[in-house]
């Protein structure tokens, strides 16, 4: 089976089927959907007793208004600058939407509302934080909005990918004003600049584009930090993503959340890395590499063509070698 026969199939598998499954009370349907989000077939972390009550307590109040279920995935919204694919998404995004489609669409085939997944995108600081421009944080926002309505013509109609920016919260003068706010805040909590280990150092360079000059005060990485962590606390953001009505999902384990990885075989953030087929018999696994993956993969580009995806990564893929 060539790649492009292999992505179609699995497009395919997630058109809607018809089970004839029904359930006798609500409370059946409750236990059903969540048996479903708490899968061990996709899920790659344990969670704890406590989130699994705060997700049965959301599922039950959205099927008690006979409403969709709520997810959000909280995210970049950016390509990683040290990427040939950046700035648009590549197949990394699409092989976490089939992913997640494949997961909760069993949802779909028995609650008449479905859900909405969420991508809830931190854009609006990506500029400020890793010199990332906004133009470039546009056009990875445009190609997501396409990946988006691509992968519609494949999903059950009442399974609902969305985007949501951080940005859309608020005016540009709330979010400065709110922000100026909270570095303060944050610096004073913290009685000056964070202090970072070795693997946090490693982690602001790896995102973080250096403007020039940048790197020549020995405090660069602490000063970045202090806004990334003065960013989580910005008024709008967490009651929008930890509302009780909403189920967190995300690639890895975080506080309180539903950790299910990228795709079968990957937990890296697709945002960060890159999308990949590996033989397997005669098909393929699809994989999402991190950087440090991909520098350690021995792969081979391949021609592609997937009528409806458009844009610069979608026209060949790499192919690990086995």
């Amino acid at each position: 089976m060539n790649v492009q026969d292999f992505i179609q199939k699995r497009l395919s598998q997630l058109k809607p089927e018809k089970t004839g499954q029904s359930f006798s009370s609500q409370d059946q349907l409750v236990d059903f959907i969540f048996k479903t989000i708490m899968s061990k077939k996709f899920r790659k972390f344990s969670v704890s007793e406590e989130y699994q009550k705060q997700v049965k307590e959301a599922i039950k109040r959205s099927v008690s208004k006979n409403e969709p279920i709520q997810f959000v995935f909280v995210f970049g919204g950016y390509k990683l600058w040290r990427l040939e694919e950046t700035p648009e998404v590549d197949w990394a995004e699409l092989f976490t939407l089939m992913y997640y489609a494949k997961w909760l669409k069993p949802i779909t085939e028995v609650y008449k509302p479905g859900l909405v997944f969420d991508f809830s995108s931190d854009e609006v600081i990506v500029e400020r934080m890793n010199n990332i421009s906004e133009a470039e944080t546009e056009s990875y926002t445009s190609s997501f909005k396409m990946l988006l309505d691509f992968i519609k013509q494949y999903v059950p109609e009442n399974m609902k990918f969305v985007l949501t920016q951080v940005r859309s919260l608020y005016t540009p003068a709330e979010f400065e004003e709110d922000l100026k706010e909270k570095v303060v805040l944050m610096e004073k909590e913290l009685g000056g600049l964070p202090t970072l280990d070795e693997r946090h150092k490693h982690m602001v360079e790896m995102n973080v584009r250096l403007k020039p000059g940048q790197d020549s005060d020995p405090l660069w990485r602490e000063k970045v930090e202090l806004i990334h962590q003065a960013y989580y606390t910005v008024s709008r953001r967490r009651p929008y993503t930890r509302s009780k009505d909403k189920i967190l999902v995300f690639c890895m384990p975080i506080s309180n959340n539903i950790p299910v990885g990228t795709t079968k075989t990957s937990v890296a953030k697709f945002w960060v890395g890159v999308g990949a087929l590996k033989p397997k018999a005669d098909e393929y696994s699809e994989y999402v590499l991190s950087p440090s993956q991909l520098e350690g993969s021995r792969y081979e580009f391949v021609p592609t063509s997937i009528k409806g995806l458009s844009g610069k990564n979608f026209q060949k893929i790499r192919v690990l070698e086995v």
